[in-house]
């Protein structure tokens, strides 16, 4: 089968991310015998700058026709790019994975293997928000059951091929209805899996021990925004969010792009880490590989990553880990691996 892939740069640094990056998207499909398909779309701050929407008709039209999407970070504009998108392709489960790398300078903890599983659809971040007088400001929290068994399970399912524990994080002590609803199901769905281990923890405990002890995680799987917010603090583990990739999964289509912003400070300065995008197009190439069961696809995302491994070591980095490499240079390194390896 032929992958149909849409590409969206972003804004900021993501352009610079996207460019250093496609020779590793143009040669891993032809390194490893599978065939893909690439269409670049817009979409962000600066194409609502220039035509007035920052999602237009023909991105949602591209993305309805893909298998994937791999999206570089948008500015102010995230709430009308990705969370819409989320919510229209229903993509409620965001996976967002934590690891040390080796780095020129040593992450904060060093072997640090985890994943935060994240319901994408609902919470605050449904934008429910209004303000009954001026002085009021009002948000609807939306939690479901229906959203809480599939993201629950999809903890559960991932952890099986993992290490076997679950951790699911609420703070149902003081959100007695809605975290409450969350951790019921949570408890529910856990006896349906007796070869998974799991506990519970209250986010404020689960930031603490992140931080002092992450190694006793193996998935978590939480809310929307304790998810969001979790997720960044996790990252500095690794020492910088340009080390940091993620996916928005749905059940027939999936998008993949950075953990973080678009970075404006840095932007044109040839200094944003590439890693971010391209270890998020290892998750990409992995997920289609699973999906559709082409093994070619899933070596090559096994195989990007391990790129990405060697490289560092070999502190081809760019300054935010410790590195004086440009952009294109760290993503040109790793291209040369991979042709290497093949």
């Amino acid at each position: 089968m032929k992958f149909k892939i849409v590409l969206i740069p972003g804004d900021g640094i993501g352009p610079e991310q996207m460019n250093a990056s496609r020779s590793i998207l143009r040669i891993l499909p032809e390194l490893y015998g599978f065939d893909v398909e690439y269409l670049e779309v817009e979409a962000g701050d600066g194409c609502k700058a220039r035509r007035g929407v920052a999602l237009p008709d023909e991105t949602l039209n591209a993305l309805k026709e893909s298998h994937a999407c791999l999206k570089g970070p948008v500015g102010e504009t995230a709430a009308e790019v990705i969370v819409r998108i989320r919510q229209m392709f229903d993509l409620y489960a965001n996976v967002r994975p934590i690891k040390s790398y080796p780095t020129p300078i040593p992450p904060l903890k060093k072997d640090v293997d985890f994943v935060i599983v994240r319901e994408n659809t609902e919470d605050v971040y449904r934008g429910l928000e209004f303000k009954p007088t001026p002085d009021i400001a009002v948000c609807f929290r939306i939690i479901s059951r229906r959203a809480c068994e599939r993201i629950v399970k999809y903890g559960f399912n991932l952890a099986r091929r993992r290490r076997g524990k679950v951790t699911v994080v609420h703070k149902s002590n003081v959100m007695k209805i809605s975290d409450g609803l969350f951790a019921e199901v949570s408890k529910s769905i856990a006896r349906e899996y007796p070869d998974v281990s799991f506990e519970e923890m209250y986010v404020d405990a689960a930031a603490y021990h992140m931080i002092m002890n992450p190694r006793r995680f193996d998935v978590l799987v939480t809310t929307n925004m304790f998810g969001d917010i979790l997720s960044d603090e996790a990252a500095a583990l690794t020492g910088s969010l340009g080390l940091a990739p993620s996916a928005n999964i749905g059940e027939t289509f999936a998008l993949f792009e950075p953990v973080h912003g678009c970075a404006p400070d840095i932007a044109g300065k040839s200094i944003a880490n590439p890693c971010s995008l391209i270890l998020s197009a290892s998750m990409m190439f992995m997920w289609l590989g699973e999906k559709y069961g082409v093994e070619e696809a899933m070596k090559a995302g096994t195989i990007l990553e391990k790129a990405v491994v060697q490289t560092l070591n070999e502190s081809v980095a760019t300054p935010d880990i410790g590195g004086r490499y440009t952009t294109g240079e760290v993503a040109e390194a790793i291209a040369s691996k991979l042709r290497g390896v093949a």
